[in-house]
């Protein structure tokens, strides 16, 4: 007697789902905050030190750390996949997060670095204090969040990476709802709120 297939696996096992899979682990958030302020520590900084420290500081602060923090939450069980699925087991993460962008954002401005660096680091403060009083309520797709802040930078300073992070958003959206960790409303919240949240505070902290 030959066994049914079980409906998850036959999902799991599908192309689409692995391309989602594969898209939403390369672009998790800190992979393009990472490369928003490495490209603005390399080309705005007048010297070599000052460009290091913008770089070293997003690679230590909203990279590296977080993603050993998330990892060993995972190893211990406090996060039930890598997805976090559950809203509840967010809350650390982010907070841990939050912590270590404050201590980048006064590292970077004890260094005087350009006002442009310290004005989007500004924003990823405000935007995962945010993040936070909305993740007790409704989970937010923080993937969408994560290219659309870039994105309204970018947009901001008339970069042609625009381009690409627009088609970005859009794929990266796709994988996300294709994994069943968002809805579609919740991907659109996502980018929505990244995008006019950074947008905003970048216009004010700049004007």
């Amino acid at each position: 007697m030959q066994m049914q297939s079980n409906p998850i696996e036959l999902i799991q096992k599908s192309s689409s789902y692995k391309t989602a899979r594969i898209l939403s682990t390369l672009f998790v958030p800190p992979t393009l905050t990472l490369f928003s302020f490495s490209y603005l520590g390399l080309q705005l900084e007048p010297s070599l030190d000052k460009k290091m420290l913008v770089v070293g500081s997003a690679f230590l602060f909203t990279f590296f750390l977080p993603i050993v923090f998330f990892v060993i939450m995972l190893k211990k069980n406090k996060i039930v996949n890598q997805d976090a699925e559950l809203k509840e087991e967010r809350t650390i993460p982010f907070l841990f997060g939050l912590a270590l962008l404050l201590i980048g954002y006064f590292l970077l401005r004890s260094y005087n670095i350009q006002p442009l660096t310290l004005a989007f680091w500004f924003c990823y403060i405000a935007n995962t204090a945010a993040i936070i009083l909305i993740n007790k309520i409704w989970k937010i797709s923080i993937h969408a969040l994560g290219i659309a802040a870039p994105l309204a930078l970018f947009l901001y300073i008339g970069s042609w990476i625009v381009y690409p992070l627009v088609v970005l958003l859009f794929i990266v959206g796709w994988s996300r709802i294709n994994l069943k960790c968002h809805t579609f409303t919740q991907v659109i919240a996502g980018a929505f709120f990244g995008f006019i949240s950074t947008y905003i505070q970048l216009y004010l902290f700049l004007r």
